[in-house]
């Protein structure tokens, strides 16, 4: 008997999950952006994040999102996170500067404040 993912991560017996991070990812096959949790949560990583495509179109690839989301199970399909308050999908404050080096390149040297 195969177990499925919820009995594997018992955190994913909930429905609602509050402040999940995920990253834009291009997807090769549809050429279109979609979101992927990250690792290091309270969720498994590399689940699918549903959320609408113009807001994330707007940033390049490995932007990092904080959502809140909903879990979707269906039966014989990968769980996924669907995002609630969908028009309010903001870029994660706590990966600023990683966001300006991704935006900026990785060599980008975010500014420092001026000593007064």
């Amino acid at each position: 008997m195969q177990l499925s993912l919820v009995d594997e991560v018992p955190e994913l017996s909930k429905s609602y999950f509050l402040d999940i991070y995920a990253e834009a990812i291009l997807d090769p096959n549809k050429a279109k952006m979609r979101l992927e949790t990250i690792d290091g949560q309270p969720v498994p990583g590399n689940l699918k994040v549903s959320c609408p495509k113009s807001y994330i179109s707007k940033f390049p690839e490995g932007t990092i999102y904080k959502l809140d989301t909903k879990l979707v199970r269906k039966e014989g399909q990968r769980p996924y996170f669907i995002a609630i308050n969908r028009k309010n999908v903001r870029r994660a404050m706590e990966f600023f500067e990683y966001n300006l080096k991704v935006q900026n390149g990785f060599d980008y040297i975010p500014p420092t404040k001026k000593q007064a």
